[in-house]
C-alpha cells in the first residue's frame, strides 16, 4: 500500500507541474520545483514537529507514522493534501502530505497550525528551536480517503 500512496503522490506532483506550465506565459522563465505553483489556500502560523514517541504508531488516516518521510498533521486539511511549508525565518521550504490530525493541546494553544515529521522539520531547519513561524501553501487537495499502508 505504501507503493500506492507514493505513486499517488508522484502523480499529484506531475499534475501540479504540468498544469502550472499551462497556466500562462510570463516574462520570467519557469523555476524548477513547485515554487511557481499557485497556492490554492494559504495560512500563516507556527509549526511544531512530532516527538519520536509517535514512530510506528497509526495516524488518523490509518497510515503508520514514519518520521523519515515528509508528512504532517493539520486539523482540517483533507488526508492526502500536498502542502508547501516555508519557514519564515530562513525561507526554507518543504513539501509534505497531510496524513494525520493535529496539532492539539499545548502546541495548538500556543499557535501551532501544523505538526511536521522530524524529516520535514529538519529540511526547514527548525529542530533546534522546536517551533517556527511558517507559511502553509496548499498545492493540491487530497481526496480525504484513508491512506493505509
Amino acid at each position: 500500500m505504501q507503493f500506492a500512496v507514493r505513486t499517488s503522490i508522484s502523480l499529484m506532483m506531475m499534475v501540479i507541474g504540468g498544469s502550472a506550465g499551462l497556466a500562462g506565459s510570463s516574462a520570467h522563465p519557469p523555476q524548477k520545483g513547485s515554487a511557481h505553483v499557485r497556492a490554492l489556500e494559504t495560512q500563516v502560523g507556527d509549526a511544531t514537529f512530532y516527538s519520536s514517541r509517535f514512530e510506528g504508531r497509526k495516524t488518523a488516516s490509518g497510515r503508520i507514522f514514519d518520521g523519515s518521510q515528509a508528512i504532517a498533521a493539520h486539523r482540517t486539511y483533507r488526508f492526502g493534501t500536498l502542502v508547501r511549508v516555508t519557514n519564515l525565518h530562513n525561507k526554507r521550504s518543504v513539501q509534505v502530505v497531510i496524513v494525520d490530525r493535529g496539532p492539539y493541546g499545548k502546541n495548538r494553544g500556543e499557535g501551532a497550525i501544523i505538526d511536521l515529521s522530524p524529516a520535514a522539520a529538519r529540511k526547514i531547519d527548525m529542530i533546534k528551536r522546536g517551533q517556527a513561524r511558517v507559511k502553509l501553501e496548499v498545492l493540491a487537495w487530497g481526496n480525504g480517503k484513508l491512506l493505509k499502508d
